[in-house]
Formats: structure tokens, sequence, C-alpha cells
């Protein structure tokens, strides 16, 4: 995450005070609506967009965390992080990809519909080469460097880019569309 963009994100009241009752120890969606004294609607917003630039994440047993190590890894880089990966000349496109995609690799899927379009068709693009088959064993192996680390499974990932057409499959075989 740019430093810019976590100025923007703390711009609003809402995000500060869920994100300072996630720090303080609250652990579920009602924890943070009662110690931040925000409506369930205002608290559901606020850690969507939290979660989203991964500040908070959910752990496995469902409870809210402050993601420090994004927070120590700002700190050591001393400025905003390098941007890696292409730029596809698109400064939004860019700016979804740069949320949830660090180096190589999928943070995780955009809650919303069309910022997830636009990530798969990126992991499509970079992934697979246009009519080469590839087996089942050799797709899962390619999502799964997508998928370290990250909060989404290379079979989810799978999935959605048969699900959007940026994958054919057929007999165990796949095959990326021409886009």
């Amino acid at each position: 995450m740019a430093t810019d963009q976590l100025f923007r994100l703390f711009a609003e009241q809402n995000r500060v005070r869920a994100f300072a009752a996630v720090a303080l120890g609250a652990e579920t969606t009602e924890q943070v609506a009662e110690v931040a004294g925000l409506t369930p609607r205002g608290t559901a917003v606020a850690l969507l967009k939290l979660r989203e630039q991964g500040v908070v994440k959910t752990m496995d047993d469902g409870e809210l965390r402050v993601d420090y190590d994004l927070f120590k890894n700002l700190a050591r880089q001393g400025e905003e992080p390098a941007e890696d990966g292409p730029v596809t000349g698109d400064e939004h496109t860019d700016m979804i990809l740069r949320t949830f995609v660090r180096g190589g690799r999928l943070v995780r899927l955009p809650a919303q519909w069309t910022r997830k379009q636009v990530v798969l068709q990126h992991i499509a693009e970079q992934t697979f080469t246009p009519g080469v088959q590839y087996p089942e064993r050799t797709v899962n192996e390619k999502l799964r460097a997508w998928c370290e680390d990250g909060e989404v499974d290379h079979v989810t990932l799978r999935r959605y880019l048969v699900d959007l057409h940026h994958l054919r499959r057929g007999d165990g075989i796949y095959q990326r569309t021409e886009a």
C-alpha cells in the first residue's frame, strides 16, 4: 500500500474508529461497532474498506486483527514501496492491481465485482498463454504461486478464471481463451 493511499484510507472518521477498535482488541464486527460507537452498517462499510486495503485482516478463526506487518514493511522502506508489476497505462486499473497484487502475489480478491474482474483478468494474462493447453496439475501449480501467503486458495482462483471464461476447461485440460 502506498503512503498516500494510507492517508486517504484514514481520512474517513468511521474507518479510523473501526481501525482503533480492532487495534484495541475488538475481534468481531459486533465488538467493533460497540467499541467504536458505529452503526452496524457504518461498521460493515468501514471494515470492508480496511480489509480491502489490507490494514485489517480476518484470521482463520474469524477474529479481526490489525496487519501490523504492513505497517512494519512501510516503516522499513522509509517511503512507499516500489511498485512492482506491469503498468497497464490505465491509472484506475493500475491502482486496483497495486492494491490487490503485490510482488507477483494475490494479496486477496476485491469484494467489489468489477475490481475482482480486473484482478482476475490480470492474473490470467500474466499466467497463461492463449492457445497453450495446460494440464490441471500445471494450472494448480501456477495459481498456487499467486496464492502464496494470501487469503485466496488456488482452487477458488481457478474456479473464478473458468467461470469468467479466462480459462476454458475440458477433460482435465485448461486453455486460456483469446482476449
